[in-house]
C-alpha cells in the first residue's frame, strides 16, 4: 500500500464559468498558478483557462497533415491546413477544397515533426508579427483577440510578463531566479504570458518588442537548460492597433532519469472501443493503423490477445516529448526502443493499457488503483457508442477522482447519425448529477490549450474526435498530452522514508525475483536495504536490491514518482505477491487487519448488511473484506455508512485517508479509510 498521494496542484479555484451552454468552449477564466513578484509589468502573474472562440490558433510545435476529407466533408467545403516545414517560424498555408474537390491521397506514415527551437522561430517572425493576417492560398485568415485573464497569483506554473525587452544585467538575474522557480512548481515546465499585465490585462506589445522579449524569454530558459516554444499568439484587447499577445511553453531538458516529467495515463473504455489501436498509433513509428489490427499488435502481451483482439492484462507503452513538444517516438521506419525513446524526451506520457471486457474488470479496477494515474482517457466507439462497461469504468475514475479525458473512435465509420448521438450522450453523462462535470469538444488548438491548462482542476472534460487509419484529430490529441501538467508534486516526498509498492512480479532466467511497482516515497537504489512485506503472517523481511531499471534502462536508482522494476537477492519468487511494499529499514513496518472506513454505495441490487464480503481494492491492495460492524441496520444504493472491514486471508500494509474500492459482481462503492482497528 502506498503512502497518501502527494496533494494535488492548488492551482485556482475549481469552477469554470460558462459561456454559450455547458458544452460550449467559450469557458470563463479559471485562475491557474503565478509564481515569484516581478517590477512593474515584469510582474508574475497567473494564466488560467483561455477561452472563447474569438482566439488565435497558435502555431503548433508538430507538423499536421489531414488525411482524406469525407464526402460531407467535400460537399460542405473543408480548408486543409498544412505547415510548411521549409518555412521556419511556422508559416501556415490554408488551401480551400470544396465543392467535390479532390484532396490529395494521405500518407500512411506521419511525418517527422521538426524541433521547433525560439531561434528559427524568431528569424521566421521578422517584423510582420503585426500584420493582421497570415499568407494563405484562398485569402486572408484574420488573427483573433485575446482575453483578458484573471489577476496574477504567486503560486503555480504560469507567469505573466508585459515587457522583456532588454533588461539590465541584475534584472534579468532576478527573472532567471524567477523563471527557476515556475519550473519547479510545473515539475520542469512553466508557460509565460508575454503582453499581459499583472492585473491579467492583454495590453500586447508591438512586433518589434514581442520579438525582442521573445529573444529575452530564450535567453533566460538557455541559463537553465531549457528550451521555449510558442503556443499561442492573439491580437491585443488593451493595447495599440497591431499589438499582440503570446503564450510560451517553457520546457527543461532533463539532465538525469530523476529530471523527467513523466505522465501516467490509465486507458479505459468497452471492449472492442479501439484503446489498444489508439495506444499504438501515438506509442508507434507515426504509422496509421491499417483498420485490421496492425498499430494494436505491438500493444499485446499474450497470444490469446492476439487472436482474440481483446486486452486481458495491463501493458504499459511510452510516448516521449522533445523540450519543443515534438514526438520523438516518429520515426517513419522503425518503433524506438523504450531506450531511444528516454534518451531523446524531455518529457514522457506512461500509457497503461486496461482491459475493457466484463469478465476482466477486476484488472481494469486494479490498472486504476494501483499505478496512480494523473488522467484516464475514456474511449468510446463512435459506432458502438456509451455502453454499460463505458458507464463503470467512467463510474470508477470518478470515484477515484482521477482527471478524465473522453476519446471518441472510429469516426471514419460511424455514419454521421450514430456519431451525433454517441457524443449527446456522453455529453449528458458527464452533465449529469453524479458527475457535474464540464465537456468540451476539443476541435481547434485553443480548445486543446485551454483544457490542458484546466484538466487538473477535475472540472473540464475535454472530448476528442479520432480515426485512428485517416489520422484525424490525432494531433489535437497529441498537443493536449504534450501540454498536460502533472497533477502531483513528488519533489516534496523524496526526502521521505523509501515506500516502493509492488504490483507486478517476475522470474527472470540469470537475474532472479525482479518485482515491478511504483517508488511513493523516498527513492530506492541499487544495493540499498529495504524491509519486504507483510507476508501471511504479517511479518517483514530484510531483502537487498541488486539492480534498477526505469523505462527499460538500468539506472541506479528510482525516486518518488517514478515506476521501476527492482531485481531482488536471495528471495523467491513464491515468496513475493502483488500488494506488498518495501519499506526503509529505518521505518517500523506495519501490517493491518481491521479498519474502519466511510462508504458510499455507488450501486447494490439488494442491501449491505452485517458479514457482506466485497473485495478491496486500495492502491495496490486486492482482497476480501468481511464486515464487521455497521453504523446502521441495512446500506442500499446511495447510501453513506461507517463501517468496520476485516481482510479475510492475510494482512495488508495500508494507511488511514487512504481511498479505495469496493466491488462484489455489479455492486460498487468508494470509501475513505479513517482509522486502523487492528493489526498484526
Amino acid at each position: 500500500m502506498q503512502p497518501p498521494l502527494p496533494p494535488l496542484r492548488a492551482c485556482g479555484p475549481t469552477d469554470v464559468g460558462v459561456g454559450g451552454g455547458p458544452s460550449s468552449p467559450a469557458l470563463g477564466v479559471v485562475a491557474a498558478g503565478g509564481g515569484g513578484s516581478g517590477a512593474g509589468d515584469e510582474g508574475a502573474g497567473v494564466l488560467s483557462a483561455l477561452g472563447g472562440p474569438s482566439r488565435l490558433a497558435p502555431l503548433p510545435a508538430a507538423p499536421s497533415k489531414m488525411a482524406a476529407a469525407s464526402p460531407a466533408e467535400k460537399e460542405e467545403g473543408v480548408v486543409v491546413v498544412t505547415h510548411n516545414v521549409a518555412c521556419s517560424g511556422g508559416v501556415v498555408d490554408v488551401a480551400a477544397h470544396g465543392g467535390g474537390d479532390e484532396v490529395t491521397g494521405a500518407p500512411t506514415v506521419l511525418a517527422a515533426p521538426p524541433l521547433s527551437r525560439m531561434d528559427e522561430l524568431l528569424a521566421g517572425e521578422g517584423g510582420g508579427g503585426g500584420s493582421g493576417s497570415i499568407r494563405a492560398g484562398g485569402g486572408a485568415v484574420e488573427l483573433m483577440f485575446a482575453d483578458d485573464l484573471e489577476p496574477e497569483d504567486d503560486e503555480g506554473a504560469v507567469e505573466y510578463k508585459w515587457s522583456l525587452v532588454q533588461p539590465p544585467p541584475a534584472r534579468f538575474l532576478e527573472l532567471v531566479t524567477q523563471m527557476k522557480y515556475r519550473l519547479l512548481e510545473g515539475s520542469g515546465e512553466c508557460i509565460y504570458e508575454i503582453g499581459v499585465a499583472d492585473d491579467g490585462r492583454a495590453r500586447g506589445l508591438s512586433a518589434e518588442a514581442l520579438t525582442a522579449s521573445l529573444a529575452t524569454l530564450s535567453r533566460m530558459a538557455e541559463e537553465l537548460h531549457a528550451e521555449c516554444t510558442v503556443i499561442r499568439r492573439a491580437r491585443a484587447t488593451g493595447g495599440e492597433a497591431g499589438d499582440m499577445v503570446a503564450s510560451v511553453l517553457v520546457r527543461q531538458l532533463p539532465e538525469t532519469l530523476e529530471d523527467y516529467l513523466d505522465l501516467r495515463v490509465a486507458v479505459a473504455g468497452n471492449v472492442d472501443s479501439g484503446k489498444s489501436t489508439l495506444i499504438g498509433v501515438l506509442t508507434g513509428c507515426g504509422a496509421l493503423d491499417n483498420g485490421r489490427g496492425r498499430a494494436r499488435s505491438q500493444v499485446f502481451t499474450h497470444k490469446h490477445e492476439m487472436e482474440t483482439g481483446r486486452t486481458s492484462s495491463v501493458s504499459q507503452q511510452i510516448m516521449g516529448f522533445s523540450a519543443s513538444g515534438a514526438v520523438v517516438n516518429y520515426t517513419g521506419v522503425r518503433s524506438l526502443t523504450w531506450a531511444d525513446v528516454v534518451a531523446r524526451a524531455a518529457k514522457i506520457v506512461t500509457f497503461f493499457d486496461l482491459a475493457g471486457h466484463e469478465r476482466y474488470v477486476k484488472t481494469t479496477v486494479f490498472g486504476l488503483t494501483a499505478h496512480a494515474p494523473d488522467y484516464c482517457i475514456l474511449v468510446i466507439g463512435a459506432n458502438m457508442g456509451v455502453l454499460r462497461m463505458t458507464k463503470e469504468h467512467l463510474a470508477i475514475a470518478l470515484a477515484l477522482k482521477v482527471p478524465v479525458v473522453v476519446v471518441i473512435t472510429k469516426t471514419d465509420r460511424a455514419p454521421a447519425h450514430v456519431y451525433d448521438a454517441t457524443v449527446a450522450h456522453i455529453q449528458k453523462l458527464l452533465k449529469s448529477p453524479g458527475a457535474r462535470k464540464l465537456p468540451v469538444m476539443v476541435e481547434s488548438v485553443d480548445e486543446q490549450v485551454m483544457c490542458a491548462q484546466n484538466i487538473v482542476h477535475d472540472r473540464v472534460v475535454p472530448i476528442f474526435s479520432v480515426s485512428n487509419v485517416t489520422g484525424r484529430g490525432l494531433d489535437l490529441l497529441r498537443g493536449f498530452l504534450s501540454l498536460a501538467p502533472s497533477r502531483r508534486n513528488w519533489a516534496e516526498y523524496r526526502s521521505s522514508p523509501t515506500e516502493f509498492a509492488i504490483d507486478e512480479t517476475f522470474l527472470v532466467p540469470g537475474v532472479g525475483t525482479v518485482v515491478s511497482g511504483t517508488c511513493s516515497a523516498g527513492s530506492v537504489g541499487v544495493g540499498q536495504a529495504l524491509s519486504l512485506g507483510p507476508d501471511h503472517s504479517g511479518a517483514f523481511v530484510s531483502v537487498i536490491v541488486k539492480s534498477v531499471h526505469y523505462k527499460r534502462v538500468p539506472v541506479r536508482r528510482v525516486v518518488a514518482g517514478q515506476a521501476g522494476s527492482l531485481a531482488l537477492k536471495k528471495v523467491k519468487r513464491a515468496t513475493v505477491r502483488k500488494g506488498m511494499v518495501m519499506l526503509d529499514t529505518r521505518v517500523a513496518p506495519g501490517a493491518v487487519w481491521e479498519f474502519t472506513a466511510e462508504v458510499l454505495v455507488l450501486y447494490h441490487g439488494t442491501t449491505i448488511r452485517k458479514g457482506y464480503q466485497p473485495v478491496i481494492h486500495c492502491a495496490a491492495v486486492r482482497q476480501a473484506a468481511r464486515v464487521m460492524t455497521i453504523d446502521k441496520e441495512v446500506v442500499r444504493t446511495g447510501d453513506r455508512a461507517l463501517l468496520r472491514f476485516c481482510f479475510c486471508y492475510r494482512p495488508e500494509h495500508i494507511k488511514a485517508d487512504s481511498r479505495f474500492v469496493l466491488r462484489e459482481g455489479k455492486t460498487k462503492g468508494i470509501g475513505r479509510i479513517l482509522d486502523i482497528v487492528r493489526t498484526c
